[in-house]
């Protein structure tokens, strides 16, 4: 008896542990970068096969994720709770701004990016994402990033300048759309991850998801919804509608921003770096994807920036 008492003793002293904390935050980052990773490939086959706009599938899984975690939200934390964002002046305008630039900047870039070339590329360029937050961090400390920082970024660009040229300089081997769109996803992710530090702290994460899918989605949908109406679909494609929304929306979504309770904006973005990979693998085996030697170099470069990030004190 006395030893069950001492092993429960110390399974809740370990639970309650900044190490079981981090390992908590990492292990919720890394599950939902490769929900999303699948989804990238999902949304490829929902543009390439079916024809489907990239704006009409943003407009409806975050609209419908914004319903569902509306739903989770009234019932677990209850009514008031759920509401608490728009009781004062100044935390209503930033899950506002949240929405917008946060949750509807990084999903319209990145399918953008997929639709204009394909969900790997389009990952793998999001996943520039920390060099984006280490600007943010040097401006605003006003210090020059560290001799292994400032590598890093030259590693991540060198690796993007190879994916997105396949090794031959002279020409792009993806569309410009794609690159540049993929680009502005990895901006979209530094304003993800970094803006709604305090809106989580104050409200949770399931409340923060809910009304920023809810803000993103009612202003997409305003404008592109009246002009594709819903689409005639197969079975098939309405399954990887219903994946995009469920398991790369409110899932990963819901375990990022959780994340970020137990680890740094920064150490989110670097374990997030299993999007990427399951992209790829996806792409590769499914979609029977050629990867050139040099895409492959380049993702590893940026790969090998996240992971040399991670070393680093933020």
């Amino acid at each position: 008896m006395s030893e069950s008492v001492a092993i429960a003793r110390l399974v809740r002293s370990f639970a309650q542990s900044d190490r079981f904390r981090r390992f908590r935050g990492i292990g919720l980052a890394l599950l939902g970068s490769i929900l999303w990773g699948i989804s990238g490939t999902a949304a490829q086959v929902l543009f390439n096969v079916y024809r489907v706009d990239p704006a009409w599938l943003v407009a409806v899984r975050m609209s419908l994720a914004g319903i569902i975690l509306l739903g989770a939200s009234g019932v677990t934390a209850g009514r008031r709770q759920t509401l608490a964002p728009w009781r004062r002046a100044y935390t209503a305008v930033r899950t506002v701004l949240f929405g917008l630039a946060g949750l509807l900047g990084v999903q319209y870039t990145y399918f953008a990016s997929i639709h204009a070339g394909n969900a790997a590329t389009a990952t793998v360029l999001q996943y520039m994402a920390p060099i984006v937050i280490l600007a943010y961090a040097a401006a605003r400390s006003r210090r020059v990033p560290s001799t292994v920082q400032l590598a890093c970024a030259m590693l991540a660009m060198m690796g993007c300048v190879l994916l997105v040229t396949d090794g031959h300089l002279e020409r792009l081997a993806v569309s410009g759309w794609c690159v540049l769109w993929g680009l502005l996803s990895a901006v979209a992710v530094a304003v993800y991850s970094i803006f709604p530090v305090s809106l989580l702290a104050e409200f949770g994460p399931m409340v923060v998801t809910a009304w920023g899918m809810m803000v993103g989605g009612a202003a997409i949908g305003v404008v592109v919804l009246p002009r594709h109406p819903l689409p005639h679909l197969l079975p098939g494609a309405w399954f990887l509608v219903g994946f995009v929304v469920v398991f790369g929306t409110v899932v990963p979504f819901y375990l990022y921003l959780a994340s970020l309770r137990d680890i740094t904006p920064a150490d989110a973005s670097i374990v997030a770096s299993g999007e990427p990979l399951s992209a790829t693998a996806l792409a590769v085996t499914a979609l029977h994807q050629p990867m050139t030697w040099a895409a492959l170099l380049g993702m590893a470069c940026v790969l090998a920036t996240v992971t040399l990030l991670a070393r680093t004190k933020s």
